[in-house]
């Protein structure tokens, strides 16, 4: 395996853990991150929408967590939202109707739980 082949398959997990996906170089969108490996372009990485991320970020915990999100207890959905907000995850437009169906709770227990963490 060259070097180059060794640096893509590095670099992977991270692309799979965002969401994105991996093309050749000289298929790359003026919106594609290109990287580079001793000097010369190696893989181009096509970044997801931050609506798909998201969606893509709680299919990832669920896998994490062995189970829905909706079935977690009452604290382990705190902490997914914390999580969450640290992510980001409620700068995206539609971000709390996501988690709050992700969880099987309404908007306003995410809101609850977003001014539980703001007022410790």
């Amino acid at each position: 395996m060259s070097g180059e082949e060794r640096f893509i398959t590095a670099v992977k997990p991270l692309v799979d853990a965002i969401g994105g996906e991996m093309l050749p170089p000289d298929e790359a969108g003026p919106d594609d991150v290109v990287l580079a490996w001793e000097g010369a372009d190696a893989v181009a990485v096509r970044l997801p929408q931050l609506a798909d991320s998201l969606d893509h970020i709680l299919a990832a915990m669920e896998r994490r967590m062995g189970m829905p999100l909706a079935e977690l207890d009452r604290k382990a959905k705190q902490e997914i939202v914390r999580t969450l907000e640290a992510r980001g995850a409620f700068a995206v437009r539609h971000g709390v109707e996501t988690v709050a169906s992700a969880l099987g709770v309404s908007r306003f227990t995410v809101y609850n739980y977003l001014n539980r963490e703001k007022g410790s």
